[in-house]
């Protein structure tokens, strides 16, 4: 299921930023049920559709036959043999196709291969380094490199490495993504705080999260700026979190944290000269 989300989501950001010449009706129809998780009713539909295959019609049908089931290893390798084909073009459709087949290797192959993936994105990177796709393969890049890569070894090295992503990313909330990804990485190789806060607040900088990534980014913020000594800015960001996530259970938990801040900053003040 979450393959298929993702995947989903593909053809639904298609498209919204599909090539100048609009796909058929039959076409769109097919994508309107892929996003209804109908992926059997598209596949048929598209079957249907008259005339010598379209672009996008072949692009739909092998985005549906990543997941048709029964899936299969070699169904699958055929449906890369397609991406591989309609990614040697230059349009909106190249470029999620070249998206897509790194994904293969990266989600969808029993045996991923996430070297061979990595190479997959950053090939589509320097080809349409613009495209939303190639931006999105950057971010996705930056996961490899944090935690499926075997090299950098180091965690800093890691960071490092896919912080290095960051200036070829010129959509804003995919840059922001990236921080935050930076940011959580940051924490669970426990790296100090004051290297791991920087991504955070750079990601709530951009800011955009709703729900529950935003209450987690609040609370981590003022939690490692606690521990990191920077009450003021826990103190922000705690109270932020009481007025923008008001209905959580979380919230009793921030409220004592506030007290524990209080005395913190209690001491702080009597140790003053």
């Amino acid at each position: 299921m979450r393959r298929w989300a993702a995947v989903c989501s593909c053809f639904v950001l298609l498209a919204a930023a599909r090539a100048a010449t609009p796909p058929s009706d039959e076409v769109t129809e097919a994508w309107q049920l892929v996003a209804n998780h109908l992926g059997r009713d598209a596949y048929g539909k598209l079957d249907e559709i008259a005339g010598p295959p379209t672009r996008e019609r072949t692009f739909a049908q092998a985005v549906i036959a990543i997941d048709y089931q029964p899936v299969t290893q070699s169904r699958l390798h055929e449906t890369e043999a397609i991406f591989e084909q309609l990614a040697r073009g230059d349009d909106e459709i190249a470029a999620a196709s070249a998206y897509l087949q790194a994904r293969m290797y990266q989600i969808h192959y029993q045996q991923q291969d996430y070297a061979k993936a990595a190479a997959l994105y950053r090939a589509l990177a320097a080809r349409q380094p613009h495209s939303h796709w190639a931006q999105l393969g950057l971010v996705k890049t930056g996961l490899l490199l944090l935690y499926a890569l075997p090299e950098p070894a180091k965690p800093a090295d890691r960071i490092a490495a896919a912080a290095a992503l960051l200036p070829q990313i010129e959509d804003r909330k995919l840059w922001r993504d990236l921080q935050l990804q930076l940011g959580r990485a940051g924490t669970f190789y426990e790296q100090p705080l004051d290297t791991v806060l920087p991504h955070l607040l750079a990601a709530d900088q951009v800011g955009g999260f709703i729900g529950q990534v935003n209450a987690d980014l609040l609370t981590m913020i003022g939690e490692l700026s606690l521990r990191a000594g920077h009450y003021a800015q826990a103190r922000a960001y705690f109270e932020r979190y009481l007025r923008e996530d008001t209905y959580n259970m979380r919230q009793v938990t921030v409220r004592r944290r506030l007290e524990d801040l209080a005395k913190l900053e209690a001491k702080a003040v009597e140790a003053k000269p």
